[in-house]
């Protein structure tokens, strides 16, 4: 990774308000968080020192990249493998949407598993910020359906 991919990650956090963003590439790793005390942290596992002349001037690596950015509030995860409905039937309004207000034990979605429909309830009161699923998507065990705030 070159020092123009590092400064164009800081514009992105800068530009959308993103807290932390972390990127990896290979062996390579960064991760970049507002407001700690070390502002940039690279980690680079199993690759000989390099003097940074030569580290700069190393073509940046081709191929996937892996781009975390951490979100604010609290995940709702699921507690199981299924099917993500966000509405109690096919014809109805979702249980909630993003800016829905929810109080602890409200319905959040249901998670059909084995033939049998299991609602996930919110479990604090709080806003939805984000809804991470799409009706009829397969979640997995501990994926993240919801962010609360």
């Amino acid at each position: 990774m070159d020092i123009k991919s590092v400064k164009a990650l800081a514009d992105i956090m800068k530009g959308n308000d993103i807290q932390v963003i972390e990127v990896t590439e290979g062996d390579f790793k960064i991760r970049m968080e507002k407001g700690s005390k070390s502002a940039i942290e690279a980690v680079t596992p199993n690759v000989p020192a390099v003097a940074p002349e030569k580290a700069l001037s190393v073509p940046p690596v081709q191929g996937p990249t892996a781009l975390t950015v951490v979100k604010e509030g609290t995940e709702i995860k699921s507690p199981m493998v299924g099917v993500f409905y966000a509405a109690p039937s096919p014809d109805a309004e979702p249980f909630v949407k993003v800016g829905s207000t929810v109080k602890k034990g409200d319905v959040l979605c249901i998670i059909e598993a084995m033939k049998l429909m299991n609602e996930i309830t919110a479990e604090q009161d709080g806003t939805i910020t984000e809804v991470c699923m799409k009706n009829g998507d397969v979640v997995e065990y501990s994926q993240v359906l919801f962010r609360i705030k």
